[in-house]
């Protein structure tokens, strides 16, 4: 009886730490300058398309997240330092319970969005998908 009650104790423990882990959330954060380029135009615009093609209920259920910042603006300052972010950035940023993993992203938009746009959205896909596992 004794080793009935203790297995039934360890069997919920485990079964509420299970329950209690949240789930993986990704949030993305993509800082322009007030002076935006053609390039920095289409990471936003092509960022966006990803996430409305291929991650539409995902943002609905907020599970990903997407904001566009201004990163001159002086109310997202606490933004732009977390995020070590200059000018246009494009960030993803993996939370698990308190844990974030952040990517940046920026080196592979600024090479592929504009002239290459399938290789940025195909680009930018995998790597949610892989932040999301």
């Amino acid at each position: 009886m004794k080793k009935i009650l203790i297995a039934s104790i360890l069997l919920l423990l485990v079964t509420g730490t299970v329950l209690a882990q949240k789930p993986t959330k990704l949030k993305i954060v993509y800082f322009h300058s007030e002076r935006r380029c053609p390039t920095c135009i289409s990471i936003e615009d092509n960022t966006k398309k990803t996430l409305n093609t291929y991650f539409a209920s995902q943002l609905k259920d907020g599970t990903i997240t997407l904001q566009v910042l201004n990163a001159e603006d002086e109310k997202n300052l606490k933004m732009v330092e977390k995020y070590k972010a200059e000018g246009s950035s494009l960030f993803l940023t993996k939370v698990s319970g308190s844990k974030e993993t952040h990517t940046d992203f920026t080196n592979f938009a600024f090479s592929y969005s504009r002239n290459q746009a399938d290789k940025f959205i195909a680009g930018l896909k995998a790597e949610i998908e892989k932040n999301l596992k």
